[in-house]
This record gives structure tokens, C-alpha cells and sequence, in this order.
């Protein structure tokens, strides 16, 4: 071809890929064009859920084709160019605002607007019972999939089972199988995330607990929902760098100072020259950061004392923030408190040196734990941990008035449901109550 024709002809290519059914979306812009790089990129752009703004927002500052991104919001009381974003207040109208991405790259300049729908805050109402979510365990087909109770009334310690004992969430991808389910409630109260670990063991091609840990998933299962009925499909969301044979038992947890989530899990991390996970290494928890669930930070390390903890969960009382974690390593004389839970204490959430509490919690009362939940009382000044007796009766409740004592004595008279293992107790509303009620209770 000769060279004169070669310019016009990528210059045409490059419009092609902005008509919409053009088939060539697929293809990038030529290079050095940075026009259609920037016109592609800003095309490419996505902002999630931009029809019900119940949160903080990720707006993207690198697009795709080496580009940047700038915003610029027409109402930045409601929504930031960063993203914040404050929601009208309790009996004001929704509001809508326009955001607008300048893309560039070079000289080159894009723009395009996205229209944001944020509705008014909830009004505050007080928890008057318990939603319970959990698995069984892989003893049966549908073990590793998510079942649901609500507490009897606003008492924590005796429950019904919702939708007669069988999952109320099942999964059709990855390894087809959710354990430790973790539901999160939104800082404004009225939006929900759940997510849960991807592994099948029972009937699955995982393998053994070894290779789980080796060739495992990377990645978290995620639904979102505004009622805790109606939940979103699910989908899977990388989390783990490739070097992670495994992302087992993700929790989240507002940060205020950050204005996003913490999502934490435990993995083994391989040496990056071991790309066959054939080494030796043992479980850390990890951390990133996310506002919507779909993008999340790069993953650090956030818990390592130099041998294997899993199981993190996390609560906040009085500006601090008391963090339980399993103790993986194997029971032995010099590590009595192996295979219990620990409990430290640190102002900053993503501290990577909490102080300790307490270890050993659980000993006594069962023969071993991990997937610890911690919640506090709608009533009183009490806090319950529930505390997974794997291998054994599953969870059993735990209770404390004082968090920085870490003495925990087993709850007398309770009801647990049936099996139930590894999950989250989260305080609810009497209409979110009612809702679950209607829902399941059949």
C-alpha cells in the first residue's frame, strides 16, 4: 500500500470504531491518533449506578487508550468532582446532576456527560431484630450456598429459618459454590452489598484444602440490593493479585476517613517466579479499597504476624475498631491458642499494627474455631460473637459488656438454625424485618 493512502485509511478505521454497530468497537485507535483515542476512551467510560446515587461514587481519573480523565459536576453540594457525594435530606425530592469527563490524551480533548439520580436520605429508624446469613458446610449439595434466618423477635440468640431452611442465594459461576457469606449495610442505611467466598468443595473440582489454597479463586462473589429481598445478580470481581492461590472469607467495612469500603480476605501469596503456586507460603488478610464494589484499590497486606490468620472480622465502638482473626497455625504445646480466635484493637482500620486484646477466645467452651461475627446488641450494652466450631457443632454465640476485656463467655439458652456456619448477623429495621418475614417465612 503506498504511504500517501496509509494515514487516510487508519484516520477512517478510527471513525468506524465510534459508530455504534459498526462491529469494530473491538479495535483500538490507530497509533497516534490521540482524536480517536480520546473520543474511543470517553465512549468506553463507566460510572455505576448512576440511576439510584446511594453512595460515594468511583469516578475514573485514567481511561482506556492512555487517556486521563477530568470531571466536573454542575451541582458539586450534591456530588464532587471527586466523587462524595451528599444526599439531599430526609423528606427533600431527589436530585439530578449532570457530570461531565473530559478525556484527553495530548492535545486531544473529549467530553461527555453522565446524568446522576441521587434520591434523599432514609429517614433513621432503630433495629428491632436480626437477619442472619450463612452456609451449612459441604456435607451436602446445596451446604455451600447462602440460607438466611431472622432472629425471634429483637432477641439474638433464638431464630426461625427463612424460606424453609433451603439457600435463598445460589451461585452459577466460578466454582459454583459461596461460603462465608458477609453482608455490609451502606453508611446511609438503605443499600446493602453481600459477598462471599467462591469455593466448592463438596463435589467440586477444587481438589484438596491444599490445592484450593494453590489454584483456588482470585476473585469475590458480590450482589447488591436495597431491601435484603431483592438482591442483583451475582457477579465475580477479582480482588487477589495472580500471584494468590486462594481469597477465602472476604468481610467490608465502611472507612469514614476514606469515604469507600474496606474489603478484606485471607490468601496465600506465591513468589512471582513461582506462576505454579508449587512453593510454600501460608495465609495473610488482605485489604482494598472500593466505594461501588465493581472497582476496587490494588491489594495490600494488612495482617501478617508471620503465620497463617484467616477469618478476619471487624466492628467499631467508641472511635475504635476491635479486629477477630483466626489463628491458622496447626495446635500444638508452644502455640496452645493455634486454631481459636484473637482479638486486637487499633483508631485506624487499615493499621497494620493492631494491639492485642485477648487470644485464645473460645477455648474451653469448644474443641476449635475461625469465622468469628461480631455484632452488638439492639438493646443493651452487650456484644455477641459467634464463633464457627468447624469440624464440630458449627457456630455457637458469645457474649461480652466489654469489648476491651476480651473475655468472652458462651450465651446461655439459645436457638441457633440448623448447621449454620460461617456468616453475618446484621441488625435490622422493623420494615426490613417484615419484608424478610413475608418473603421467606413459608
Amino acid at each position: 500500500m503506498r504511504p500517501r493512502l496509509l494515514l487516510p485509511l487508519l484516520s477512517l478505521l478510527a471513525g468506524l470504531l465510534a459508530v455504534p454497530g459498526s462491529g469494530l468497537a473491538h479495535a483500538g485507535p490507530a497509533p497516534g491518533d490521540d482524536a480517536a483515542a480520546t473520543a474511543l476512551a470517553a465512549r468506553e467510560l463507566t460510572v455505576h449506578h448512576l440511576d439510584d446515587v446511594r453512595g460515594n461514587l468511583t469516578l475514573p481519573t485514567a481511561g482506556p487508550h492512555r487517556t486521563a480523565v477530568r470531571w466536573a459536576s454542575a451541582e458539586p453540594a450534591v456530588i464532587d468532582p471527586t466523587g462524595l457525594v451528599h444526599r439531599p435530606g430526609h423528606g427533600k425530592g431527589p436530585r439530578t446532576v449532570e457530570l461531565t469527563a473530559t478525556v484527553t490524551r495530548g492535545e486531544a480533548r473529549a467530553r461527555r456527560t453522565f446524568t446522576a439520580t441521587v434520591p434523599a436520605l432514609p429517614k433513621k429508624r432503630k433495629y428491632t431484630g436480626y437477619a442472619f446469613s450463612y452456609f451449612t458446610g459441604e456435607g451436602t449439595p446445596d451446604g455451600e450456598q447462602v440460607r438466611m434466618a431472622l432472629s425471634r423477635g429483637n432477641d439474638p440468640l433464638h431464630w426461625q429459618e427463612l424460606n424453609g431452611g433451603r439457600p435463598v442465594l445460589t451461585s452459577t459461576l466460578g466454582t459454583k459454590g459461596l461460603r462465608d457469606p458477609f453482608v455490609v449495610r451502606s453508611p446511609e442505611g438503605d443499600k446493602f452489598y453481600q459477598i462471599a467466598t467462591d469455593l466448592r468443595m463438596h463435589g467440586g473440582s477444587g481438589g484438596s484444602w491444599d490445592q484450593v489454597q494453590r489454584t483456588g479463586s482470585r476473585s469475590v462473589m458480590v450482589w447488591e440490593s436495597t431491601d435484603l429481598v431483592h438482591w442483583t445478580d451475582q457477579r465475580l470481581v477479582q480482588v487477589s493479585p495472580d500471584t494468590a492461590g486462594n481469597t477465602w472469607a472476604p468481610e467490608a467495612y465502611y472507612d469514614e476517613k476514606l469515604g469507600s469500603y474496606v474489603v478484606f480476605w485471607a490468601s496465600k501469596v506465591y513468589a512471582a517466579d513461582d506462576p505454579g503456586h508449587t512453593g510454600t507460603t501460608y495465609n495473610k488478610m488482605l485489604y482494598a479499597t472500593t466505594r461501588d464494589f465493581h472497582t476496587f484499590s490494588e491489594p495490600k497486606v494488612w495482617n501478617d504476624p508471620g503465620y497463617s490468620v484467616i477469618d478476619s472480622t471487624v466492628i467499631r465502638h467508641d472511635g475504635s475498631y476491635y479486629r477477630f482473626t483466626k489463628d491458622e497455625r496447626n495446635n500444638s504445646s508452644t502455640t496452645p491458642c493455634s486454631k481459636f480466635i484473637t482479638a486486637e484493637k487499633s483508631d485506624d482500620l487499615r493499621s497494620t499494627a493492631y494491639g492485642f486484646v485477648a487470644d485464645c477466645i473460645g477455648k474451653g467452651a469448644i474443641a476449635r474455631g475461625e469465622g468469628p461475627t461480631v455484632f452488638k446488641s439492639n438493646t443493651e450494652e452487650k456484644w455477641y460473637l459467634f464463633i464457627d466450631e468447624f469440624g464440630g457443632r458449627g457456630y455457637l454465640p458469645f457474649e461480652t459488656t466489654d469489648l476491651d476485656s476480651g473475655t468472652w463467655t458462651v450465651s446461655e439458652n439459645f436457638e441457633l438454625p440448623a448447621s449454620p456456619r460461617h456468616g453475618t448477623v446484621l441488625p435490622v429495621t422493623k420494615a426490613e424485618y417484615a419484608r424478610l418475614l413475608e418473603a421467606y417465612a413459608r
